[in-house]
């Protein structure tokens, strides 16, 4: 009986141990950034460019399937892929455009946490900035007593953020027709292609493409799984995890701009900054939705930090070989974003200019990422599919002409 049960737990424990990697590369896609461009999109344009963020996240969960399954097929991460795979003039290139996105990544995270702790706490901005990466520091320090801690708390923060805009949401209400109409693929002037921009560099994230195979990589071997053993049960539980994480992180930002539509659009509110979000929620719904959205995006500072230090962990030691000591790679990204705090720069216009420059990384992690995951010979019987990989090439190619699109709007003037 005994022997049974123990049995029949195995399989069931295996499956349960592959989640939780989507939710750390979900937080991601909940970023300060994300906050900044969808309550600017919503404010300006009211739910006309809802359909971004669907359409965006739709892409997240194929594509971070798609690097999740890499993870699984060779139990190596992306970047370790391309240094095995492409010649070292691509890897090198590979190497040094993912710092930037780090960089990119670090900046929107940490004057996220930033702005949160002085709209809390009233600390000046890089004050903020420096606790901001501190706690990023403790957070990451869970992760060396076991991935399964970080990955935890990561999830738990998640769900502080979904928390924050649940309540804000029901406080707010919803138009219905207008999210109806809000589907419609469309666009309105040059300006909501700037911000569709934003909002697709701030739902696609290049740093969480490498991070999630990574993540992958280490449940499988923690499993001692290897090809043609039970992959295709653990592939399952990786589909379910990803889309239960980026689902959640797909309502999160779906409702950030609707909130902003149903509040900010009609009433001609300004939403420039999260400082007016912030103040224009405490005005229209009273200090305890304020209070919601302040713990929320704290969360995400706090939380997205880490995962984006974590990540620029992963892309130095797969495409190099290397890796720096933690705190050393904590400070090479915190500095930027200190300079710009320290700076003055408008904090929000960094963080929505941070989401264009990711959105700008997105191809250089995907088209490695397609190439890889259709080798028959890389990935074995887990080689995408054709549609599967026509659908991550037509999202390639989408990506990188509303990119040469924005780049022709923006040197035109």
């Amino acid at each position: 009986m005994t022997a049974t049960i123990a049995s029949a737990r195995k399989p069931a424990r295996r499956r349960a141990l592959m989640y939780g990697p989507a939710f750390v590369a979900a937080i991601a896609y909940v970023d300060p950034g994300n906050f900044a461009t969808n309550f600017a999109a919503g404010s300006q344009f009211g739910h006309l460019l809802l359909w971004v963020i669907i359409a965006g996240n739709a892409m997240a969960v194929l594509v971070q399937m798609l690097s999740a399954k890499l993870g699984l097929a060779t139990g190596r991460d992306l970047p370790q892929m391309c240094r095995r795979r492409f010649p070292r003039p691509v890897v090198l290139l590979l190497w040094v455009q993912g710092e930037l996105v780090a960089i990119a990544t670090d900046l929107a995270e940490v004057i996220g946490g930033a702005i949160a702790l002085n709209l809390l706490f009233g600390l000046p901005l890089p004050i903020g900035g420096l606790v901001t990466g501190a706690a990023a520091f403790a957070l990451l320090g869970l992760e060396s007593r076991g991935y399964r801690r970080f990955e935890l708390a990561i999830a738990g923060l998640l769900f502080v953020i979904i928390a924050g805009f649940v309540i804000d949401t029901i406080l707010a209400g919803v138009d219905l027709g207008g999210i109806a109409g809000g589907a419609v693929p469309r666009f309105s002037g040059a300006q909501s292609v700037l911000l569709a921009a934003g909002i697709l560099g701030a739902t696609v994230m290049p740093h969480v493409i490498y991070l999630h195979s990574s993540l992958t990589s280490a449940h499988t071997r923690d499993l001692g799984s290897g090809p043609g053993n039970g992959h295709h049960t653990l592939v399952r539980s990786m589909r379910r995890d990803v889309l239960v994480g980026l689902g959640l992180a797909g309502l999160a930002n779906a409702a950030m701009l609707i909130i902003a539509a149903r509040l900010f659009h009609p009433s001609g509110r300004p939403a420039d900054s999260i400082d007016d979000v912030h103040a224009g929620l405490g005005e229209m719904l009273g200090q305890g939705a304020a209070l919601a959205f302040a713990i929320a995006l704290l969360a995400s500072g706090f939380a997205s930090s880490s995962v984006g230090t974590y990540a620029g962990q992963v892309i130095m030691s797969g495409f190099l070989d290397r890796s720096l000591p933690l705190a050393v790679r904590r400070g090479i990204t915190l500095l930027p974003s200190l300079v710009v705090l320290f700076a003055g720069v408008d904090a929000t216009q960094a963080l929505v200019w941070s989401q264009v420059v990711l959105s700008f990384g997105i191809p250089f992690a995907l088209v490695p990422l397609i190439l890889l995951t259709k080798d028959r010979s890389v990935m074995g019987p887990l080689a995408n599919r054709a549609p599967t990989t026509a659908a991550a090439s037509a999202i390639a190619v989408l990506v990188i002409g509303l990119n040469f699109y924005l780049v022709s709007r923006i040197a035109c003037g």
